[in-house]
């Protein structure tokens, strides 16, 4: 037999961290004890009362049945008040919140909902490789937006209008930012909603990273008329250490939103009763853990500063989110070099900021999701191989 694959295949690859793991599996069945530094999966647990939530609804035996595909009205209206409480936007939970089994998935979704053959799509360049993958998926034509450190990770709408943006149906963007944790103002988002408005163009905001390192968590939709040209995404996989367990959500008006669903709905499920439950109880977290969260984060961010240091690697302190994004010395060919070095030489692993598009060819990024201990570690082997004194 030769079965060959749809060609839409030829337009992705496998994602990067899927092959840089089996190399990590590899080298550690090798005997070679490799620290990951580079994937940002949170290491410390939900809150208690999280899991407890979750254990509770899990014992009961009527509550193991197929769900509704828009979720539970007690996990929407969760949803509803979070926004309302932490970001001062105000949402119908019938109709203007969809969970969804990760942010992730929305993505694909959204892409597949409103792009086809013939559309263009506006996508950042450093960016999360899966506005690419899933935008090209849907047949349409992906025109990048490069981002610089120069103008604060903010793409020049300026620039951009002078473009011709007749075919552009949407834009991706993600703020606070991945992979270079740049944050974006008011200013800024009222000069993108007009921006969408006379391209006619829809907006899509990646929002899972704005509690982490941040004392002003900010919506894109708390923006005045922005609910009319935009919608958003957001995760409980970084802001409440829940990566393993999928639950994300889109939020924006009821129109837009119902396209999203009418895809969703003749693709999956809805989620597990217990994980739902315990997505309200872990919305309802107050301030506190969140602080108590973030202390952690900080003390582990300044272990990542000094390896930077060590790689002399320049970084911005103010930067949030979970990594830390740097500019790698110009000794470097590109990024992959000095990962491939240190990976080889010091058994860490980095992340190399070209996967994130070519505007990230001369930056690294390492996820603060470790124990101090393990980075410790990687600071006491990576002096070791630098020939540097402790």
């Amino acid at each position: 037999m030769n079965i060959k694959p749809a060609s839409r295949m030829n337009l992705v690859q496998e994602y990067y961290f899927s092959t840089k793991l089996k190399q990590i599996a590899d080298m550690r069945a090798s005997g070679i004890d490799v620290l990951n530094l580079g994937i940002g999966s949170p290491d410390l647990p939900p809150s208690v009362e999280t899991i407890d939530a979750l254990t509770d609804s899990a014992a009961h035996p009527k509550h193991h049945a197929y769900q509704s595909y828009v979720g539970i009205p007690a996990l929407r209206e969760g949803f509803a008040q979070f926004y309302q409480k932490f970001y001062g936007v105000t949402l119908n939970p019938v109709n203007e919140v969809l969970p969804l089994i990760g942010s992730k998935e929305g993505i694909m979704h959204i892409a597949m909902a409103y792009l086809e053959a013939g559309d263009e799509v506006l996508v950042p360049n450093p960016g999360y490789p899966t506005y690419r993958a899933a935008s090209l998926l849907t047949g349409a034509t992906v025109v990048d937006y490069d981002l610089a450190e120069e103008n604060g990770w903010l793409p020049d709408l300026d620039a951009l209008a002078q473009r011709d943006l007749s075919k552009v149906k949407l834009m991706w963007v993600n703020y606070p930012h991945m992979p270079t944790g740049a944050q974006a103002n008011t200013a800024f988002f009222e000069k993108l909603r007009d921006f969408a408005i006379a391209h006619n163009i829809l907006i899509v905001n990646d929002n899972p990273y704005s509690f982490i390192l941040n004392d002003s968590p900010q919506s894109i939709l708390a923006v005045e008329g922005m609910k009319e040209v935009a919608i958003e995404l957001n995760s409980l996989s970084k802001s409440h250490n829940m990566a393993g367990w999928r639950m994300g959500v889109l939020v924006g008006n009821a129109e837009l939103v119902s396209h999203v669903l009418r895809f969703k709905s003749n693709m999956d499920s809805g989620m597990f009763l217990p994980l739902q439950m315990a997505a309200v109880k872990a919305l309802q977290n107050p301030q506190s853990w969140y602080d108590s969260l973030n202390e952690i984060y900080r003390q582990r961010q300044t272990k990542v500063f000094e390896i930077m240091d060590l790689l002399d690697c320049k970084y911005d302190t103010k930067q949030i989110g979970m990594f830390v994004w740097a500019k790698i010395p110009d000794t470097y060919t590109n990024s992959y070099e000095l990962s491939d070095e240190i990976l080889l030489g010091s058994a860490v692993f980095i992340t190399p900021g070209g996967i994130f598009g070519t505007a990230g060819e001369r930056y690294i990024r390492i996820s603060l999701c470790a124990e101090i201990t393990l980075f410790d570690q990687a600071i006491q082997r990576i002096r070791q191989s630098k020939g540097v004194c402790s």
